[in-house]
């Protein structure tokens, strides 16, 4: 009875010191290799919207397809629009027609100006002559105004002709080709071509098409989105630790990560940034006071932070955006934090074919 009391004394002092040396252990673990499993591949996720409006008459890809720059993914419906492009050039070249007639209206009011200028200058001289006559009282005071009068006309006809040249040459710019009708007739024109162009919606770049819910005979509305996208190529990973676990973090820091996807695997991983903020901090101005949050916990949960990691080597193709994964952090000058980090990350990468 002696020696069983004994066993299990030592049996107990030997749980408490492994205890102890564990919770030392994650203790420092947490501040110096910390390990965390809130952690998903993340990617952008593009909403694919046609600029126009029409009926989807093709459909080139399939749900879940892999798709390279500028592939077709569907198209509209385009007799209207070509309608539309072929209305701007008839009006562009109506634009060109009203041009020249422009360049004539233009010489006209050239003819114009001149005749007035000589009309001016012949009754200037008149007036100036049956001045000097009325002075001497050689013509009668009605023959000096009727010469003032005349006078007068042709110096506002002048003045009039040489307006209408410069409305006219406003109008036709500063070389053919420039004038206000035909520089909005081309833009028209443009415009219209930008539409048909749009009535072929392409992969903007080397992606996925997901949640494919289009088919031929769909009404698509400019602005709505058709379809989900996802690029290949922008995909990095981002895990959430408790802030206390990030104050190590610096330009040595480097990272491992485990995907549930693929147990049994660890990848190395670049840290990329930290997020600045979290969500239960953000203020919103509503002219409310502020809210107080309440607690009945004895110890409150630790707040967590994001971190964003990039991978030096493409992302398997069994990982998808969501994917979950387990992560740890070590700095590089620190071997035995390595070591630590590996030991931790190839243990969680082995217990992912459990759970």
């Amino acid at each position: 009875m002696p020696h069983s009391r004994t066993t299990f004394q030592r049996w107990m002092r030997c749980l408490i010191i492994v205890f102890i040396l564990l919770m030392t252990y994650i203790i420092i673990a947490d501040r110096y290799v910390p390990l965390t499993s809130e952690s998903r591949v993340q990617g952008y996720v593009v909403q694919i919207a046609p600029e126009v409006s029409g009926t989807i008459m093709q459909v080139a890809v399939q749900n879940n397809q892999t798709v390279t720059k500028g592939k077709l993914l569907f198209r509209i419906d385009d007799q209207k629009y070509r309608l539309a492009v072929d209305q701007a050039q008839v009006a562009l070249e109506q634009a060109h027609q009203q041009e020249q007639s422009l360049y004539a209206q233009a010489s006209v009011a050239q003819a114009n100006i001149a005749t007035s200028q000589a009309n001016y200058n012949n009754a200037h001289s008149d007036f100036n002559r049956i001045s000097q006559l009325a002075k001497k009282k050689l013509v009668s005071a009605s023959m000096r105004d009727n010469a003032y009068a005349k006078n007068q006309t042709t110096q506002a006809n002048l003045a009039a002709a040489k307006q209408q040249a410069v409305v006219i040459q406003t109008q036709l710019g500063d070389k053919p080709g420039q004038s206000t009708v035909v520089l909005a007739a081309e833009n028209a024109l443009a415009q219209a071509k930008l539409n048909l162009a749009h009535t072929q919606i392409i992969a903007p770049s080397n992606g996925i098409i997901t949640n494919l819910q289009v088919d031929i005979g769909t009404m698509a509305t400019a602005n709505q989105p058709m379809l989900t996208f996802i690029p290949t190529n922008s995909m990095w990973v981002t895990a959430d630790f408790r802030e206390k676990s990030t104050a190590k973090f610096d330009a040595h820091s480097a990272a491992y990560v485990a995907y549930d996807a693929l147990p049994g695997q660890v990848f190395p991983l670049t840290i990329k940034s930290r997020d600045f903020g979290v969500a239960a901090a953000q203020q919103i101005a509503n002219g409310h006071l502020a809210t107080m949050e309440t607690s009945n916990r004895w110890v409150r949960d630790a707040q967590r932070v994001r971190v964003n990691f990039t991978s030096q080597q493409p992302f398997p193709p069994q990982l998808f955006v969501g994917s979950r994964a387990t992560v740890v952090v070590y700095s590089q000058q620190h071997p035995i934090e390595q070591l630590l980090a590996k030991i931790e990350i190839h243990l969680a990468s082995v217990l992912h074919f459990i759970y």
